[in-house]
């Protein structure tokens, strides 16, 4: 096979100045965003305000735009999104990136209208936005500091209003950038714009629900306040709002960080905005964690091992075991995880104890379980179970066989054409591994020539399937 080149700058510098031209105005006609990239460096060498001013005829034709973009050219238009950032931030950025920031700051204020048109149910076009927060933020490291200062009110114009969340993200991208005596006023201005809107908002006859700005205003100060190391600031914002929004484990993080042990632990016990995953009620491996390190500093290690057994007891993690094993005195570690792996074995949940063997790097136990819950296992899980069994092939192929079988019956069973592919590769897995099985092992699972035999005779109308079978021998 002819090695295809790799292409680099020097290479391409090679082909010359005439052939780069063509193939740059080849590629120009024939794609539209690449056009508009090309133009924009061109005006760049006039200066940074030829290049603002084309990007400004861009964005106003994009805040003028009001036409659906259907399915078929929802991708060509999130490029087309993802152009028009990237200019504004490699052709005007280096130059003026003041400048560059307003048309930034314009461009994300139009994400409202451009939702209205496009289904962004993959998240992509939103992901064009926050490369745009992330390109601000960049940007205000280089501004100089009169220009820095004048950054909260440009926001505040462009994005004041927007109930997206944008502002609120953006805040937290640029406060940890700009001077403190910048981010002491912008946090008096929010506070003052605070009570006169819900002093508005308290007057307004109800209505029924309506958005307010308030929650908003009073996250960005709360990045502002983290800016500062403000932390009795953040304290008194984050306490004002409802049980089930306070984020307890963040707070308690950074009591932790401060030294504050006892207010940390107070936190972190609070019911919350828990979004760390589930095991048993409310402990979540990472509270758990945090609650561990938090009575640690109390010196109650006593306590802080408990809560980690605990919690290894009710779903087995790799993590919470080392904090655990770590926190053993010499020559008890090796005793505490044996017993630890033979909990996990017995674990009421198959699915949390196979993913603990796999993090321990415990092959031959996950075999063990998989072996031992032979029928547990959901064909559905697609997306974990294939490359479980694939691990489990050389040295475990009993395990891998019951992972494959349990696929492929999911796939006939359910009729699912479109992964017949997938199926006929198990099926060929199974066969291959028929030769290293012992199925004797147990009483329970027949050998393979049994399996096919009745595969073919509860699916013989999947033809689909069967030619998939044919082709791959």
């Amino acid at each position: 096979m002819a090695h295809k080149p790799t292409l680099s700058i020097e290479k391409l510098k090679d082909l010359g100045t005439e052939k780069l031209a063509r193939l740059v105005l080849d590629e120009a006609e024939r794609n539209a965003g690449f056009r508009r990239q090309v133009k924009a460096a061109l005006a760049a060498k006039s200066g940074p305000e030829a290049v603002a001013k084309l990007i400004d005829r861009r964005l106003s034709g994009l805040d003028r735009a009001r036409s659906f973009v259907e399915w078929d050219k929802a991708r060509a238009f999130r490029d087309d999104l993802r152009s028009l950032a990237d200019t504004i931030t490699s052709e005007l950025g280096p130059a003026a990136p003041a400048l560059a920031i307003d048309r930034l700051l314009r461009f994300i204020a139009t994400h409202e209208r451009v939702f209205e048109r496009v289904d962004d149910s993959s998240g992509s076009v939103q992901d064009v936005y926050y490369q745009a927060i992330a390109a601000v933020g960049d940007l205000v490291q280089t501004l100089t500091t009169p220009e820095a200062e004048l950054l909260p009110d440009r926001i505040m114009s462009a994005l004041g209003e927007s109930t997206h969340g944008y502002l609120a993200d953006l805040t937290a991208t640029i406060a940890p950038h700009l001077p403190q005596d910048t981010l002491t006023c912008w946090d008096a201005n929010l506070k003052e714009a605070i009570a006169e809107r819900q002093a508005e908002e308290a007057a307004r006859e109800s209505d029924g629900w309506f958005y307010s700005m308030t929650s908003q205003w009073a996250e960005m100060r709360q990045s502002i306040a983290s800016a500062r190391g403000d932390l009795d600031l953040l304290l008194a914002l984050e306490a004002k709002k409802r049980p089930h929004m306070q984020d307890t484990l963040g707070i308690a993080a950074q009591l932790l960080e401060a030294g504050r042990d006892t207010e940390a632990l107070a936190w972190v016990r609070k019911p919350g905005r828990q979004t760390f995953g589930d095991v048993n009620d409310d402990m979540s491996l990472k509270r758990v964690s945090l609650e561990a390190r938090i009575l640690e500093g109390l010196d109650d290690k006593a306590a802080a091992q408990a809560l980690r057994w605990r919690c290894f007891e009710a779903t087995p993690s790799a993590d919470i075991l080392r904090e655990y094993l770590k926190g053993l005195p010499d020559f008890e570690d090796i005793e505490a995880e044996e017993r630890a792996l033979v909990l996990a074995l017995e674990n009421a949940r198959p699915e949390a104890a196979l993913q603990f063997f796999l993090d321990w790097s415990r092959l031959d136990l996950a075999a063990e379980l998989i072996v031992t819950h032979a029928d547990h296992w959901d064909g559905g899980d697609w997306h974990i179970l294939p490359k479980v069994a694939a691990l489990l092939e050389h040295d475990h192929p009993m395990a891998a066989t019951i992972l494959y079988r349990a696929l492929l019956d999911s796939i006939l069973e359910r009729a699912r054409s479109k992964a017949y592919s997938h199926g006929a590769k198990y099926l060929s897995k199974l066969a291959f591994l028929a030769l290293a099985a012992d199925f004797a092992r147990s009483t329970e699972m027949v050998d393979h020539a049994t399996y096919l035999a009745g595969l073919k005779k509860a699916h013989p109308r999947k033809s689909g399937f069967w030619t998939r079978v044919e082709q791959d021998k």
